[in-house]
């Protein structure tokens, strides 16, 4: 259960980071409010996941759960560039996640 708690917010901090370009520096309403609800979140289910996983791997998977969710929603929402490089790089950071559960 910890693991499915790390990996939702994970999620939910791409969530945020996702959101955050829309809040305009936090000058728009709804688009700060979904930011601040998504980060709470996620800090909230790190903070539960990391009772019965070790701190050093849950953050560090909770980071990279984040940042590939991240990288995947700049490359749909906002165009971000797709090269060979950058996929080679996301799946190394999908690699160390998985090896990390499997590790710990």
């Amino acid at each position: 259960m910890a693991w499915v708690l790390l990996i939702l917010g994970g999620l939910m901090e791409a969530g945020w980071a996702t959101a955050m370009p829309a809040t305009r520096g936090f000058t728009r309403l709804w688009p700060t409010v979904l930011f601040l609800v998504l980060l709470a979140g996620s800090m909230l289910l790190l903070d539960r996941a990391q009772r019965d996983i070790p701190l050093g791997t849950a953050y560090s998977a909770w980071v990279g759960i984040g940042a590939v969710g991240a990288v995947i929603a700049g490359i749909a929402l906002y165009d971000d560039a797709v090269t060979p490089a950058r996929m080679f790089f996301v799946v190394l950071l999908i690699v160390s996640i998985v090896g990390l559960k499997v590790a710990g």
